[in-house]
């Protein structure tokens, strides 16, 4: 296979990051407005947290990859500039999103849970999403380190390599069967889907991390992984909580 793998389309043949990335917004977006709970919150709100979202998302998204590697992030401020508009991580878009979302809600007094109709649509999204990066090959920079494993990817360069996109796809396929099985028995309480994608998938980057080929100027951790531990902080005695309701017999909320 040679990378990146071009999508013949008609006579045009896309490239596979672009093309995947466009159909994971799309479907995405789609399936949030399937799956969403109608009628919870009110339109003006939903349009305001909506675009809290999509600017904490960009915004965090943006500054955790200049932060990847600092040093050519202060060179290219001057050396060049394209390089800031660049790079993007899903992580740093989570986070940013979140915080975005949670800032939002005080600010217009809005104290319920809102994640859960999220957690489904943004696992297919990535799903999506990393297909498109696996395609890509070295150029999207998503790739492991060298391995001698069965799984062992050459991307071009004739080094075989942890395809981490494909790792975190199946992750990601698990984690959705999990939700999907937890949302039809509705068992947990308001905010549990989300608090659940959140937890497992920064704790899966925090260690997938490892294999990866990325700059370590964090007391030998990565500018994701500092940031993974940031969100588990906040995650992880949600979590608990949540677990100690469910052993207590606590009935979820509607």
């Amino acid at each position: 296979m040679d990378f990146p793998v071009y999508i013949p389309l008609g006579p045009y043949h896309i490239h596979p990051h672009w093309l995947f990335e466009a159909l994971a917004y799309f479907i995405g977006f789609r399936l949030y407005l399937k799956m969403r709970s109608k009628g919870q919150l009110p339109t003006v709100q939903a349009l305001w947290l909506a675009v809290a979202a999509v600017l904490g998302a960009a915004a965090g998204s943006k500054v955790l990859f200049w932060l990847e590697d600092p040093l050519l992030t202060w060179r290219s401020i001057t050396q060049n500039p394209a390089y800031l508009m660049e790079g993007k991580t899903i992580v740093g878009g989570l986070l940013g999103g979140l915080i975005g979302v949670e800032a939002m809600k005080k600010r217009i007094g809005w104290t319920r849970r809102t994640g859960d109709d999220y957690a489904i649509p943004l696992i297919v999204g990535m799903m999506i999403g990393r297909i498109g990066c696996f395609l890509t090959g070295l150029d999207d920079h998503t790739h492991g380190i060298r391995t001698t494993w069965w799984t062992g990817v050459d991307f071009g360069d004739g080094v075989l390599r942890h395809p981490t996109q494909l790792y975190e796809i199946a992750f990601l396929g698990l984690l959705l069967l999990a939700l999907v099985l937890l949302r039809r028995k509705k068992v947990l309480p308001e905010g549990g889907q989300f608090q659940l994608f959140m937890f497992g998938y920064l704790l899966f980057r925090l260690l997938i991390e490892f294999i990866k080929p990325a700059p370590s100027p964090y007391l030998g951790l990565h500018a994701i992984q500092v940031a993974c531990l940031l969100g588990l902080l906040h995650y992880i005695p949600l979590v608990i909580a949540m677990i100690r309701q469910q052993r207590k017999g606590v009935t979820p909320h509607a």
